[in-house]
């Protein structure tokens, strides 16, 4: 209980700066309760550094950020070697990577290989330079932006890349309320400087591991696996969830029921989930995107197809 209450507050003074986003900020929480990396397709100025920011400083996580431009190289976040002439060695000087919070701010920006030396960190926390492996600090957690598909300089994010994102979403514009708001509170400094940590990197890495305890019925896993596989077998899918996807969904439904204060995870857990994990993992088909389908429909087409177990069942 006192856990939850713990990240209860994170909550708050993130909704305290981030207005007018409850459902996401909470989105994004429960993905780093589930140690996974967020990534968010938004136009420029809607908040996403400062989210990233305000996380950072109410969780006590060292944060780190990257502009991404066609002239990032890989060196610049994993690190490299240089000679020191004093003493004839080689000293490696850390890259971007290593903190605990990276925010990756405008990703499809830069060229593929650069995209591509986040792989290794992104999955496994540690990064290999001239034939070193080194880790990261724990936890280590990605926000990553990329602009909307079709803007002028973007490249698209290699398909195992977008895979290790565990969510996706969208901040938006903010509401006419909400807006207003922002337009009489202090400016985003003065608001950012209110924040206050509430707890440690070591705390967060405790409640992942709570999380990863939380029970799930097989009939709950046969609802889940369900989904799934019903994105592979789409007509309008070209590709569905890959098996990481489904490792993905469990995780953050487990993260889900431990939030409502629960020990086992329930059909809701996954349906609410579900399109957060699965959108930006579906390639459609040809027809599809003639047709200018959008992906969110499919998947509320799938969520209405796909059957949950009955709740008697999850007792």
């Amino acid at each position: 209980m006192e856990n939850r209450r713990m990240l209860q507050k994170v909550l708050e003074q993130v909704n305290q700066v981030i207005l007018g986003k409850e459902r996401e900020n909470r989105e994004i929480l429960l993905a780093f309760l589930a140690g996974g990396n967020v990534l968010l397709e938004d136009i420029p100025g809607v908040g996403k550094t400062t989210l990233a920011l305000v996380f950072s400083c109410a969780m006590g996580l060292e944060h780190r950020r990257v502009q991404f431009t066609p002239d990032v190289l890989p060196s610049d976040l994993t690190g490299f070697s240089i000679y020191r002439r004093e003493t004839e060695t080689f000293v490696y000087q850390p890259g971007s990577v290593f903190c605990n919070l990276l925010l990756a701010d405008e990703l499809n920006r830069t060229s593929p290989k650069t995209q591509s030396a986040l792989l290794e960190v992104m999955e496994e926390g540690q990064v290999t330079v001239e034939g070193v492996t080194r880790a990261v600090p724990k936890p280590f957690l990605v926000i990553a932006t990329q602009n909307p598909a079709g803007t002028a300089g973007t490249q698209p994010l290699p398909e195992a890349q977008v895979d290790r994102f565990l969510i996706s979403l969208s901040l938006g514009y903010p509401d006419p309320q909400s807006g207003l708001s922002l337009a009489l509170s202090p400016m985003g400094k003065e608001r950012l400087a209110q924040v206050v940590p509430v707890m440690e990197g070591k705390e967060l890495l405790a409640l992942q591991r709570e999380v990863v305890g939380v029970f799930m019925k097989g009939s709950v896993g046969e609802y889940l696996t369900g989904l799934v596989r019903a994105t592979r077998e789409h007509p309008m899918i070209e590709r569905g969830c890959s098996p990481r996807g489904t490792i993905a969904l469990a995780r953050i439904a487990r993260a889900s029921a431990w939030m409502a204060g629960r020990n086992f995870v329930t059909p809701q857990d996954i349906r609410e989930q579900f399109p957060f994990v699965a959108s930006h993992r579906l390639i459609l088909s040809s027809s599809a995107r003639m047709e200018g389908i959008p992906v969110k429909e499919i998947v509320d087409e799938i969520v209405k197809q796909v059957p949950p177990p009955p709740m008697e069942a999850d007792r």
